[in-house]
This record gives structure tokens, sequence and C-alpha cells, in this order.
């Protein structure tokens, strides 16, 4: 396979233009021939009728005297070799070669021309049919000529190599300009990639196309977008990296503190109560673990092929529940579930939206207070106008509870990262909603919080896009 750019378009160019120039030729050399034909057969069907008119008729017999001139019309350098044969339809033969090859029609009105072979040599061959009239008897005399073709070849050559030099001169200069064209055009494609080759692995600034040329501008447009998503990503990578460095120094350093606390212990009750410590402060450390990981797959399923899937939100649901039933019961909390389908299909990675549910119910139920209310209610809502300008209708999830909600203004902050509203002492990670907002958004939803049930606590509503099981064939 060819990857050469330069030799390709240069095929592109010269194959056609190579193929235009063969035929170019070939008609030249076939109009090159006719003329020679033509001014062949001229000079041989006059020398006929030269000869021809000298037929008479003297004392009843037909007689002819050939004219040395009417040969001589054919000296030329090549020392062309001339015949001729003056015969009568009844066979015979007045002058010239008895042998002359090529059929005659003595019946035709006008003159006759052929391409014959004779002593090993092509010969064209010009026949004149001439009547003679004596004392009410007709009979018809064919003058023939002949000429061999080395004159003929050399005149169609003098006529087409001039042309068939001009066309491959014109070949040579167009390979020649099209190489220096190409090299110069594609000096702005070597700058671009030098450019690209000699930056600094961690610089991601965008390419200058004030340069290119307009056809490749929106390539480079494309590559200035690709880094500026990247440069999103790498910002978005390091923000987490800081982020869960600062948050998992906390509690690694109480673990030590800890650890060190309780080597000074002598007393084992006291020394058991430290461990106790320590073992909740690992398992604080653990869930702040398993929500960063978390985070990172939801931000990398935002911005990367994931496993896409038709979902039941439905069944998917009623799972969630089933396993988190024992948290609301140790608050006596009422935990339902609302559903105004059967089945309620989406389109996404069916872990992302377990563990999204799984973050609004827990929210939800550890900021209830004891002896309150959580409902989990999904549907489908009517046709809305969603961020692509689409009404479409969609899958509606709602998780509301009578808590002590969130004042409006501070509403937006909670989707943030380790921003927490909070009593003092309340465990928590501060990424449940922030958690939940990238999974939304990879699946193209959106997400927003409003007052909860009877005008209390908190309700998360999210949206997305409806799926049925065709939606992935």
């Amino acid at each position: 396979m060819i990857i050469s750019l330069r030799f390709r378009l240069l095929l592109w160019l010269l194959i056609p233009l190579a193929i235009f120039i063969i035929l170019s030729a070939s008609l030249s050399y076939r109009s090159a021939q006719q003329t020679a034909d033509l001014i062949q057969d001229r000079a041989l069907l006059t020398s006929a009728q030269v000869i021809a008119s000298d037929i008479v008729w003297l004392d009843g017999i037909p007689q002819v005297s050939v004219d040395p001139a009417a040969l001589e019309l054919f000296s030329s350098p090549q020392q062309d070799h001339v015949y001729y044969q003056v015969i009568t339809n009844q066979g015979l033969l007045m002058a010239g070669h008895p042998d002359l090859p090529g059929p005659v029609d003595f019946n035709g009105t006008g003159p006759q021309f052929s391409t014959q072979q004779y002593d090993q040599q092509t010969i064209r061959v010009a026949t004149q049919i001439r009547p003679l009239y004596d004392a009410g008897t007709q009979l018809n005399v064919a003058v023939r000529v002949a000429q061999t073709m080395q004159g003929h070849d050399l005149m169609v050559a003098d006529l087409w190599r001039p042309s068939l030099h001009r066309q491959i001169t014109m070949l040579i200069l167009a390979i020649a300009l099209v190489v220096v064209g190409l090299t110069i055009e594609l000096r702005p494609i070597m700058r671009l990639k030098d450019d690209l080759a000699g930056r600094d692995p961690m610089s991601l600034s965008p390419i200058k196309v004030g340069q290119l040329q307009g056809e490749l501008r929106p390539i480079a447009t494309a590559f200035n977008q690709y880094i500026q998503r990247h440069n999103t990503q790498v910002a978005a990578q390091r923000r987490f990296i800081a982020d869960a460095a600062h948050q998992l120094r906390t509690p690694l350093t109480l673990i030590d503190s800890q650890i060190q606390f309780a080597r000074k212990i002598t007393d084992p009750a006291r020394r058991s109560e430290v461990l106790e410590a320590m073992q909740e402060s690992s398992r604080s450390m653990g869930a702040l673990t398993d929500k960063l990981l978390l985070l990172s797959q939801a931000e990398s399923a935002a911005s990367h092929a994931v496993l896409r899937q038709p979902v039941d939100l439905v069944k998917l649901i009623t799972a969630v529940l089933e396993d988190i039933v024992p948290l609301a019961q140790r608050k006596n909390i009422d935990l339902g579930m609302e559903s105004q389908c059967a089945e309620v299909h989406v389109v996404g990675n069916e872990a992302l939206f377990s563990a999204m549910i799984m973050n609004l119910v827990d929210n939800a139920i550890r900021y209830t207070p004891q002896n309150g209310k959580v409902t989990v209610t999904v549907g489908v809502s009517p046709p809305t106008t969603t961020h692509t300008a689409i009404k479409i209708p969609m899958a509606q999830l709602v998780v509301a509870d009578n808590g002590p909600g969130i004042p409006a203004e501070i509403r937006d902050r909670v989707f943030e990262r380790f921003y927490r509203n909070a009593a003092p002492g309340q465990q928590g990670t501060g990424l449940g909603l922030a958690i939940v907002k990238e999974i939304v958004l990879a699946a193209h939803g959106a997400v927003t919080l409003e007052t909860g049930l009877m005008n209390k606590g908190l309700a998360v509503l999210v949206q997305l896009p409806l799926g049925t099981p065709q939606t992935l064939r």
C-alpha cells in the first residue's frame, strides 16, 4: 500500500495526464497517417489519370503510351518503387506488370484504393477505370498505379513525432512542476510535524493555524479541539489527585496519631477503645477511597467509551432499595418506591446507574432524622426541551425526603466535590452528589434540586434520555 501523500497526489494527477497524452498521441498518429494516405493517394490517382488519358483506339485496337512524366511524380529520396498496370475488362494486359495484386471492379465509376503485399513489400494501389467507345463497342480499361510505403511512413513520422515530443515534454514538465509544487505546499504540514515532534511531552498548547492552507485548517482546528478536551481531562485528573491527596491526608494523620497514642497506653480497656476508634477511622478512609474511585469512574464515563446497554430503572431501583433497607430500618425511616410504569428503560452503564441511585438514597437516609420518610419515584416525564433543544420525553427519577433540606442559595454548590451541608459530627465525604452529577452528565441527562415531601426536605430530580432494548442494535 502506498503511504506517501506526495506520491499519491502525484499519481492522482499524472495518471489521468498520462492517459490523456496516450490518447492524444494515438489520435495524432491516426491524423498523421490519414494525411499521408491522402497525399499518397492523390499522387497515385493523378498518375493513373494521366496514363488513362493517353489510351486511344488505333485501327480498332486500344493502345496506350505511358508518359514517363506520369511516373516521375513519385520520385523521392526514399527510392520508393513504382509499379503500374493497364488491363482491360477482357483480361488483356496493355502495359505494365502483369502480376500486380489486388481486385479490380471494372463496373466502378470512382477511383479505387487498396493496400497490398507485392515482392515482399507493402504497396499502395490506386485504380482508375476509363470506358472506351468505338463503333458502338464499349471497353472498360483499368489503369493501376502502385508505390511502396517508405516515403509514406517517413511522412507519418515527420507529422507525428513533433507532436509526440511536445506531449512527452509537457508530461515531464508537469511531473517536475507537481513535485516542486507539492514540496512547497506541503511545507506547512512538515512545519506542523516538526512543531508537534519538538514539543515538550507536557505541553498542551494549541496548534497555530495561521500559515496552513484553507483545506488543512479544519484538521488543525480538530486537533486543537482535541487538545482542549485533553486539557480539560488533564485538569480534572490533576484536580482529582489533589483533592484525593488532601482528603486522604486527614484520616491517615488521624490513624497515625491513634497508633502513636495506642503504643503509650498500658490500660487494656483504654487500648481497646483506641483500637475501635482506629478501626472506625480505617472504615471511613475505605469509604472515602471507594467514593474517590467511583468519582474517577464517573468522570471517565463522560470522556471515554464505556459499556452501554439497556437498563430498566424500575428493576434497578428495586434491587438498590432491597440492599439499603437495613440502613433505613436502623433510623425507623419509611423507605418506599412509587412507579408510574412497569418498566422504564434508559441506555447506559448499569453499574454507574446503580451507584447513582445508591448515593441518592443513602444521602436521603443519612440526612433525614429518625422516623422520617424517603420516597423514590420513577416514571416518564412529558416532552420537555432538553440541552439538545429538541422536545422529547425523558425518564424521570425523584428521590425525596422530609429532612432539613438544602437552602436554595447553596443548592448549586452541593454538586461540588467535598462540599458538605451537614451538621457538625455528621458522617459523609462530600462526594455523593458530585458522583451523581458526573454519572448523569455522562448519560446526557440532567439533575436538579427541589423542595422535598410536604414542602420540606429535599427532592433530587434526575432526568435521563429514554432508551429501549433496540436502541443499541
